[in-house]
């Protein structure tokens, strides 16, 4: 237990400076919108969910796999926020970030290690492949949510649904690409949180969040390893000596045994 708390920090150190700026503007943002409102159970809720939700963003935009577990307990969050606001999807785009992003961090040894030296661009077929799925997903999903359910926004809804979902994919596969798409979900998502808001479904902090993450997808093309080459040499280097280090700690553990 202790090596995966001495892992948890690791994973928290060796950002670029500004997505540290970004996680405490966000956290501003998020307290002055708590307290500027009744204190409610799902507002607090609110508010852990966006605090680790930015937290678990800017750590995929610093390559850094401590994302699994910060998602899946946004997760559970947004889960819950989602089903108040009557947007069912959303509570489907959550879930599909466990899946596709949380789960497999959290359960493969192989993705935790040196993740950043594994990154890889789209080809053309790819972008194709990623493009249309992305508008089959939209079509099924807002045809389906809007007859099932009583979902009040179901285009809305499935329009940030199926852009998330093929990102989450995008991302799980290692591709910078990846961003083209959260920028997308970005802009969807504070459609969607807007929409609710104005119609009593939801509060202020979900837009403020969906505007940071938005923030933060612009933010990749500069400082991320992501497209920063310089930045990605910079992690590369960092996680070998890690690795090293590390294998002399076990290596001279074993010698003392």
């Amino acid at each position: 237990m202790s090596n995966y708390f001495k892992f948890l920090s690791h994973q928290l150190k060796g950002w670029p400076q500004q997505n540290y700026y970004l996680f405490y503007f966000s956290l501003g943002c998020q307290v002055m919108t708590l307290v500027s409102a009744p204190i409610t159970p799902l507002t607090i809720l609110t508010f852990i969910g966006t605090t680790l939700g930015v937290l678990c963003v800017l750590a995929i935009n610093a390559a850094k796999s401590v994302n699994g577990l910060l998602g899946v307990i946004s997760a559970l969050c947004f889960i819950v926020v989602g089903f108040s606001a009557k947007n069912y999807l959303s509570i489907g785009e959550q879930l599909a970030y466990v899946v596709t992003l949380d789960i497999p961090v959290l359960l493969s040894a192989n993705w935790n290690v040196n993740m950043v030296s594994k990154i890889r661009k789209f080809t053309g077929r790819t972008w194709v492949v990623a493009i249309v799925a992305t508008l089959v997903v939209y079509g099924l999903s807002g045809y389906l949510i809007g007859a099932l359910t009583d979902d009040p926004r179901p285009w809305v809804d499935a329009i940030s649904f199926a852009i998330c979902l093929t990102a989450g994919v995008i991302c799980f596969l290692r591709y910078n690409n990846q961003y083209f798409w959260w920028i997308a979900s970005g802009l969807a998502q504070m459609v969607l949180w807007f929409i609710s808001f104005r119609q009593g479904s939801a509060t202020l902090a979900m837009f403020i969040n969906s505007s940071i993450y938005l923030i933060n997808d612009i933010l990749a093309f500069t400082v991320s390893p992501w497209y920063n080459k310089r930045e990605r040499a910079r992690l590369v280097a960092e996680e070998k000596a890690a690795a090293e280090a590390n294998s002399d700690d076990q290596h001279a553990f074993g010698l003392d045994h």
